[in-house]
């Protein structure tokens, strides 16, 4: 080495190696921020977010099951961070709790190595919250000691009764525990719970309703699987690709929701020249099937939404049916019906209520509803049903759906329409129609005149209908 140079030792970087982050733990913490700052809805904002970053098939099940996984279990992982941090949720950083509540559900509930999950998630906290990543590290690496069983019995253990267990097990505020048991006891059925809540934390199947007259040839080319229940239904290998390929004529909905609309087109045979009314329409799922079925039995439809956004939703959601459907901008209170003569012959109200039937698909809602919300629901779902029960045709069929087995929301709410209409309308034998629109015999509990749809026991989401008639 004499007579050459010394090369300078270099100088380590006392910073530590950059992890580039994997595209689809991006999108889960963009909804899920998204959704903490802007309530945002997940099922609206997610595909969205996963087209923008051009994510495949694989990487996008992964950004899905991250974020509404997350969203699921929100309640139970705050729990888990706050026994691993030592200080409550509450006193963490939004942000970085966020990013932690992604790294639990990969550490408790995904096949992830724990160490993938750790290092990916304090790269993210580092790029998102810059001085807590090491905060993240240390919190993540002591979840990730023990393992998940164990960290439900430490969680159960924590609470002082039962309703706090399921609660927090559950990852159900401990409101809707009771009102889900308070349902559930109303048919007799109150030890269902505990499955009920376990389904709303399972993943729901993406179904697909396929509109009657027009998208059947498309749905027997790609090979669907008929549902047990809706005779319009059906699931399929890729049923997005499907649907967004079908123009309109087959669409993702909900078995339960198929039924709902099913009930008032199919409660008796269809007379040319009827016309129907979807009193609070958007964002058009339900009007879509009605205006299929008024199409194929000569009726005509009126879609109305107060709300113009959702409006223009139910617009996008008839696009593909040949038929012309009126769609209305307006509060449903105050629908004009053009006089008892010019009335509707049937009428659905889907009413505005607190969603509780459909936490599987958005599971935000649970932490976003307070038991506040309920008296102003139900004051508000009373209103419309007047306004429906007037805009009826004597004669007339008038089908009330809630997506909440709340029973101030679905027997409080419609008992107190009964009382005040007394004598001009009656409740119809709900339970035998939509018996006779099914394809298989449902496993219904409670009296004919409703049906009570569950999760757990039938694999829709808690939708209730109920059939009434204008009598005078």
């Amino acid at each position: 080495m004499s007579g050459q140079a010394r090369r300078p030792a270099r100088r380590r970087d006392p910073r530590p190696p950059q992890t580039r982050i994997a595209r689809s733990r991006l999108v889960a913490f963009d909804v899920l921020e998204a959704v903490r700052d802007g309530e945002a809805y997940a099922n609206l904002l997610l595909p969205t977010r996963i087209r923008r970053a051009g994510l495949d098939t694989a990487d996008a099940a992964f950004a899905t099951e991250l974020a509404y996984g997350t969203l699921r279990m929100q309640g139970f992982y705050d729990r888990v961070i706050e026994q691993a941090a030592g200080r409550a949720a509450s006193e963490i950083d939004p942000t970085v709790l966020v990013v932690l509540r992604l790294g639990v559900h990969q550490i408790l509930a995904m096949r992830v190595p724990d160490h993938a999950a750790v290092n990916e998630q304090v790269a993210l906290a580092r790029k998102v919250a810059g001085p807590a990543a090491g905060f993240v590290n240390a919190v993540l690496r002591r979840v990730a000691r023990t393992g998940a069983e164990e960290w439900r019995e430490r969680i159960a253990s924590a609470e002082r009764d039962e309703d706090g267990r399921l609660s927090a097990l559950t990852s159900h505020p401990e409101w809707i525990v009771r009102a889900f048991r308070a349902a559930l006891e109303h048919e007799g059925r109150a030890g269902e719970l505990e499955a009920l809540l376990d389904a709303d934390d399972t993943a729901p199947r993406v179904n697909l309703a396929i509109l009657p007259g027009l998208g059947e040839q498309a749905a027997a080319d790609a090979g669907v699987e008929p549902d047990r229940y809706s005779p319009i239904g059906a699931t399929a290998e890729d049923p997005i690709r499907l649907a967004e390929a079908s123009g309109g004529r087959i669409r993702v909905q909900d078995e339960g929701s198929q039924l709902a609309a099913l009930a008032l087109s199919r409660a008796e045979p269809i007379r040319p020249g009827e016309r129907w009314l979807d009193l609070c329409a958007g964002p058009g799922g339900k009007a879509a099937v009605l205006a299929a079925e008024a199409l194929a039995g000569g009726a005509t439809l009126v879609a109305n939404e107060a709300v113009p956004a959702r409006a223009e939703l139910v617009r996008k959601a008839l696009v593909g049916i040949p038929a012309e459907v009126e769609v209305r901008v307006g509060d449903g209170r105050a629908i004009d019906a053009g006089g008892t003569e010019a009335g509707f012959d049937r009428i659905l109200l889907d009413a505005p209520c607190t969603g509780l039937g459909a936490l599987r698909r958005r599971p935000e809602a649970r932490w976003r509803k307070r038991p506040a919300d309920v008296p102003e629901l139900t004051k508000l779902q009373g209103e419309l049903l007047d306004a429906a029960i007037g805009a009826l045709k004597p004669g007339g069929i008038l089908a009330y759906v809630t997506c909440s087995p709340h029973t101030a929301e679905t027997f409080g709410s419609l008992g107190a329409a009964l009382a005040r209409h007394a004598g001009s309308v009656e409740q119809l034998e709900t339970r035998s129609v939509v018996q006779g629109v099914s394809r298989h015999p449902l496993d219904l509990a409670g009296g004919a005149e409703t049906v009570q749809l569950w999760p757990h026991r039938h694999g829709t989401d808690a939708m209730f209908i109920a059939l009434l008639r204008r009598t005078r």
